[in-house]
């Protein structure tokens, strides 16, 4: 299958599915990768998804691209674009919408698969647009609440469901980070399944199969 032109670049990994209806996965890379980060997972999951890794729209010198800015500030030390976060958020559900109509998918049953910067994103987008997703794997990543839409906490989140995963030893984002996210999750009401792995930043092969069994679960 040739990919169609839509608003973002991407990588397409088929359904296997002959008529109906396709469930899809979209795949968000982390801060200075490429859509060929995570696509290297495709092959590995449910084959009836149809599966989008996606490229950031921000390009990074000398290589690389980015969903926002990342600043490192001698006084203010490292922080983030949350304006430039947000229009990639919007970015993000424009190309959803886009997908759907083009390739006709499953509007009800929509996977977000982040990781790091792509995970933060993937949050953004299912906690202030929980109508738009079913599920989200949350790999090295954590919520920023600054980047969701205002009112978000009183939209309906029960169709939504979160296997978040991180490294014990991430040397670039913190784990407490991470563990702040199942109680907030919970919270909205969101079943969630926390999961924390023996590695730095990056997703080892136990992390690997542990969120492709509940994926098979979920679709």
């Amino acid at each position: 299958m040739s990919s169609k032109p839509l608003s973002l670049t991407y990588l397409l990994r088929p359904s296997s599915k002959a008529s109906g209806k396709v469930p899809a996965l979209f795949m968000f890379h982390g801060y200075g990768s490429n859509e060929e980060d995570l696509f290297s997972f495709a092959s590995e999951l449910p084959e009836e998804l149809m599966v989008f890794s996606v490229k950031a729209p921000y390009d990074l010198e000398p290589f690389g691209h980015a969903w926002y800015a990342i600043n490192f500030d001698a006084e203010q030390g490292k922080w983030s674009d949350d304006e430039q976060a947000k229009e990639s958020r919007e970015k993000i559900v424009a190309f959803m919408d886009e997908a759907i109509e083009a390739y006709d998918l499953d509007k009800d049953n929509i996977t977000l698969l982040g990781f790091s910067q792509g995970t933060i994103l993937s949050y953004a987008v299912a906690l202030s647009y929980p109508e738009k997703v079913k599920n989200v794997i949350a790999l090295s990543g954590y919520i920023n609440e600054n980047i969701l839409v205002n009112g978000y906490a009183e939209k309906d989140h029960s169709k939504l469901n979160v296997y978040t995963s991180h490294g014990q030893v991430d040397q670039v984002i913190p784990l407490e980070w991470a563990q702040n996210s199942p109680e907030f999750l919970e919270n909205l009401g969101i079943p969630t399944t926390y999961q924390e792995f023996p590695v730095g930043h990056g997703v080892s092969q136990h992390n690997f199969f542990s969120f492709k069994k509940w994926l098979e679960e979920h679709v």
